[in-house]
């Protein structure tokens, strides 16, 4: 079993909301972590944009990768949503195994 965390951004809190209980309904994540505002600065469309967005923390696996992929890719109000998986090397063994087991279809 190979842990992700996935990092993505929503426009809003209740955005944010609704894509992790998607999510977590469709066991695509084991756990989302919807965080306190942040103010994002990016260039979108030749414009320099300056925008209020909410993090958000997945954890799932390699294996429901695709899934919640899709997932957010239906869900997302961004046309070219920032969706970035990073491995987990080191965990506690117990959470993995929670995050493998909280995952499975």
């Amino acid at each position: 079993m190979s842990a992700l965390l996935v990092i993505t951004n929503l426009p809003d809190r209740a955005t944010a909301e609704k894509l992790a209980d998607a999510l977590i309904g469709q066991r695509a994540a084991a756990c989302v972590n919807i965080l306190a505002p942040c103010r994002s600065v990016y260039r979108w469309k030749d414009e320099v944009q300056h925008d209020e967005e909410h993090p958000v923390l997945i954890k799932t696996t390699a294996e429901r990768y695709p899934a919640l992929e899709a997932a957010i890719r239906a869900n997302h109000p961004y046309e070219l949503p920032e969706i970035i998986a990073v491995p987990v090397e080191r965990g506690l063994p117990e959470y993995l195994e929670w995050v493998a087991q909280e995952t499975r279809p």
